[in-house]
């Protein structure tokens, strides 16, 4: 992997370190690991990355640095959808390079193979039996053993059909899971992530592409419907996806039974009146907030300005007004702080000691914090946390953090320096050292006075989903770890990042992913 991660620095010298990174953590969850296995790599699997172009051009050089296999014919599972095959025709040019004309004839193996994925037995018996104790006593296999264990799968599944697809793949890591929950489960702390065996599948697809890759012919075939990603979805449907993402009640479609519109709007007024004498009495106000929830989410949705909706709902921007609306958008109840008591330390301690000896990035940021931080406590540990996260994904805190002086009032910010996304303003020198923080959304300031680190990135972070806001990509991994290790936030499908034009959705960020299962291996050591 040296020499791939020098080749790609050497032949393209306009790709950041950053970048690099990237791409060499998507090659790796790809299943390279030789400069034989780039031959196999696919635009698609770069487009989590890479712009459509940039990717074909990252395609076309990797296929010039493999050693090109032999070209043989390619048999075809059989399966409802693959009764079309390629088929013997008379070649044009006799003495033309090899072709598709110049192959052999492709057959569809029996049809008492079609239903195989139906049919397969999952082979236990042949594991090893140090993996089986394992296994069988709930606790988790060494990355050793879990090689072993999909090596020998993959190699059953193969013999039944040389060419598995993703959706097979998927179904049997599903199984392998189900019957052995405890010990191959995505887990943080005990908390499913994602589907559960997202990993899994991951693993056994690397693995089927790495062993068939000698048998791989030149010929490019349409995909079947079948074996289409089942993530995609149309451009008109996008909004809504990422809109929607990880909500349980984000468009209510009538407002509670004892309430009218006159009745909303007195509730409104008194709200507005309340903020403008500074009463903030918790009770009422989380009171009217979910009374008028109704009210709220219609405008959110009809796109209102954040400046308006700062107007007009004020207390949706402070504390306990934002902790309602999250509240009743998502069903989660208090889940960061319970969260973060459970698995903040344990998270802070792997960064610690196993990442940051092995990245730079990271031991340099805990080095900083080791030097800015005051005495130990939560706040403490979740500015560690980020800090750590971000610089372990390669991504900046310019789009999270903007530093002002500790004596800089709200209108004398340079709104055009902040990100159009939610902001963490700190005011003072660091994270640690400040003692007001405020929050900005759209380059304005809806919150001038938080006294807390921990309420401020708990509004900067629910306001992306109050507010119906896509995460950034130049913070996306960090996000989405954040959303399923602390706010519990794990829906099987879709993104809420960003979209780009051809760009591929995928259930789980692969670097997040990654992240997920070496976090487990470290919790059973």
């Amino acid at each position: 992997m040296d020499e791939i991660r020098r080749d790609l620095a050497a032949v393209f010298p306009d790709y950041s370190e950053e970048l690099i990174n990237s791409l060499m953590d998507a090659l790796k969850a790809g299943g390279v690991h030789t400069l034989a296995d780039l031959e196999y790599i696919r635009e698609e699997d770069m487009f989590n990355v890479l712009l459509p172009a940039t990717a074909r051009r990252l395609v076309t050089w990797a296929r010039s640095k493999s050693v090109t296999p032999a070209l043989t014919p390619a048999s075809v599972c059989a399966s409802p959808q693959s009764s079309r095959f390629l088929t013997h025709t008379p070649s044009s040019s006799p003495s033309s390079p090899l072709s598709v004309s110049s192959m052999s004839p492709v057959y569809t193996i029996p049809s008492s193979s079609i239903n195989w994925i139906d049919k397969f037995e999952i082979p236990w018996a042949k594991l090893p039996e140090e993996l089986m104790q394992c296994l069988s006593r709930e606790k988790r296999p060494s990355p050793k053993h879990r090689r072993e264990m999909i090596r020998i799968v993959v190699s059953d599944m193969m013999n039944v059909c040389n060419s598995p697809s993703k959706q097979n793949a998927t179904e049997i890591a599903k199984r392998m899971v189900t019957k052995y929950p405890k010990s191959l489960q995505d887990v943080i702390e005990g908390d499913v992530i994602g589907s559960g065996y997202d990993s899994l599948a991951k693993q056994l697809l690397s693995r089927v592409e790495n062993a068939k890759r000698s048998d791989i012919p030149k010929v490019k075939r349409r995909k079947h419907s079948s074996d289409a990603d089942t993530d995609e979805i149309t451009a008109a449907q996008r909004a809504s996806v990422q809109d929607t993402y990880g909500c349980v009640k984000w468009d209510p479609k009538y407002m509670p039974v004892s309430e009218t519109v006159e009745s909303q709007n007195i509730k409104k007024e008194e709200m507005k009146k309340m903020y403008e004498e500074m009463n903030d009495n918790a009770e009422t106000v989380k009171a009217l907030i979910l009374a008028t929830y109704f009210s709220q989410r219609g405008e959110i949705n009809k796109g209102v300005t954040i400046k308006n909706l700062c107007e007009e709902w004020p207390f949706l921007f402070k504390e306990v007004g934002m902790a309602a609306h999250f509240e009743e958008l998502t069903g989660l109840i208090g889940t960061f702080m319970r969260n973060f008591e459970r698995k903040g330390k344990r998270l802070l301690e792997f960064l610690k000691h196993v990442v940051a000896p092995k990245n730079n990035k990271v031991h340099d940021a805990l080095i900083k914090c080791q030097t800015e931080k005051g005495p130990s406590g939560s706040c403490t540990e979740m500015i560690e946390v980020i800090t750590l996260l971000m610089s372990h994904f390669g991504e900046g805190g310019e789009n999270l953090f903007h530093f002002i002086e500790d004596t800089c009032l709200a209108q004398e910010i340079e709104f055009e320096k902040l990100p159009v996304n939610p902001c963490i303003i700190v005011c003072g020198s660091s994270c640690f050292a400040a003692k007001t923080f405020m929050l900005s959304i759209d380059q304005e300031v809806v919150n001038d006075r938080i006294t807390s680190f921990m309420s401020t990135f708990c509004l900067m972070f629910g306001s992306y989903y109050s507010f119906n806001i896509h995460y950034p990509v130049e913070l996306r991994s960090t996000l989405e770890f954040l959303q399923r290790c602390f706010f519990t936030i794990n829906p099987e499908r879709g993104t809420k990042v960003e979209w780009k034009k051809n760009k591929k959705v995928l259930q789980v960020n692969p670097r997040v992913l990654t992240l997920i299962a070496d976090l487990a291996d470290y919790e059973w050591r």
